[in-house]
């Protein structure tokens, strides 16, 4: 299976996404999500110039020596550019493998591990009456695992919530980053009230996450999961920022209460020492972000030997190319946590077609040889790239922080 062409297609159906598509000469093809949110023409620059005029007259049956060659050979390793390009090239490869075996790619894999694979949905609200509202809509769509967000009184307006019912936070509608105004002592002294409100009108059984967008110091974030226990979440997830990986052991001293990272990973090596140390309880880099399958199941075989689960990230700056491989992952990793399940725009759909399901809160993955995604390219033309970026926090006196 020599590889003839390779291209990328960048399309905005409602948001910016950046597919590869590798062609080989007896006409199988295969495609990958390269979208990096904000950044996205840096991976195709990067595709363009440096990666795709290697991958012509290679063998596409040698995934782990081409992820090879475009890692070790890039002598500049890592990062979310190189291995978002990666992660591109090595989806469209698996892809290939799995339509010219004629076996859906989970089978691939080392088939199933389980019959279907749990979501949870997002439930956001200017309130905690709105949100509550979100969280209703949701349990009765069949979800039983939930995020919830809440403003916060005396913020006007903070990224992961929606101003207004119905309304999504993404993507971005201006090309420069806005700004938003964060108080940390306002949030602390808020946000427990909203998960004691979920469980006194969805009992025990739902399950609750919470996303703080390394927002807090070590201290204070250990200060927020211990408040919560009562609650008993399914995680917390990025509390601090995860450059000083020493944050998650004073936030475990403190706490039981399980703890996810790893969105803005892209590397085995950012989990070696939270893994170790068994500081964290999921994992969560993206396959699109995270070099692609033939990476990331290195990342869940490691997390596995310290009892740690999935929980991918799955919010719709990833394209339903990389939602569905990931469906596969799920569906067969042993390790399996939860998967984050934003939906796409209906517009989406028309421009990507998929074949796995989605059913009363979770995921059933389809039966089409490869990962069962593909792209009406003709389509894809009609809607061109736009500029968008994410917001940016500084604190009530314009110190710029985390968001």
């Amino acid at each position: 299976m020599i590889i003839s062409d390779a291209y990328l297609i960048v399309t905005s159906p409602g948001r910016n996404f950046v597919t590869l598509k590798i062609v080989t000469e007896s006409g199988v093809y295969g495609i990958g999500d390269a979208t990096l949110n904000g950044r996205e023409l840096a991976v195709v620059a990067y595709l363009e110039e440096h990666v795709l005029p290697t991958l012509i007259g290679r063998d596409a049956s040698r995934i782990e020596d081409i992820w090879h060659f475009l890692y070790r050979g890039a002598y500049w390793r890592r990062g979310p550019v190189t291995m978002s390009a990666i992660a591109a090239v090595d989806l469209a490869l698996w892809d290939i493998k799995a339509k010219a075996a004629g076996m859906p790619l989970y089978q691939l894999l080392g088939g199933k591990s389980r019959e279907r694979v749990m979501t949870y949905a997002h439930c956001t609200g200017k309130d905690i009456d709105a949100c509550l509202n979100e969280v209703d809509k949701h349990v009765k769509l069949g979800y039983r695992a939930v995020r919830v967000q809440t403003g916060v009184p005396g913020i006007p307006t903070t990224y992961g919530v929606t101003k207004k019912a119905g309304e999504r936070y993404e993507p971005a509608d201006s090309e420069l980053p806005s700004e938003n105004v964060w108080s940390t002592e306002k949030y602390l002294n808020h946000v427990p009230k909203l998960f004691a409100a979920v469980r006194e009108q969805f009992g025990e059984d739902l399950h609750i996450l919470h996303d703080v967008h390394h927002r807090l110091t070590p201290i204070e974030a250990a200060r927020l999961a211990k408040e919560v226990e009562p609650y008993h979440l399914f995680w917390l997830e990025d509390c601090v920022p995860a450059e000083n990986q020493e944050s998650f052991r004073l936030i475990r001293q403190h706490s039981t209460t399980p703890l996810a990272v790893g969105e803005v990973f892209n590397s085995i090596h950012d989990y070696r020492e939270l893994l170790e140390a068994q500081l964290i309880d999921y994992v969560r880099t993206p396959l699109s972000h995270g070099g692609g399958i033939t990476h990331v199941r290195r990342i869940a075989d490691l997390a596995s030997l310290y009892h740690v689960r999935t929980g991918f990230h799955g919010a719709t700056d990833l394209s339903p190319v990389c939602l569905g491989a990931a469906i596969h992952f799920d569906t067969w990793v042993p390790n399996f946590g939860i998967q984050e399940h934003m939906p796409h725009e209906a517009i989406v759909g028309t421009v990507f077609s998929y074949d796995y399901e989605f059913v009363d809160g979770h995921f059933i993955v389809g039966e089409t040889p490869g990962h069962g995604v593909d792209i009406d390219e003709q389509l894809a033309k009609q809607y061109p790239y736009k500029r968008a970026s994410l917001p940016v926090n500084r604190l009530e006196d314009g110190t710029l922080w985390h968001w």
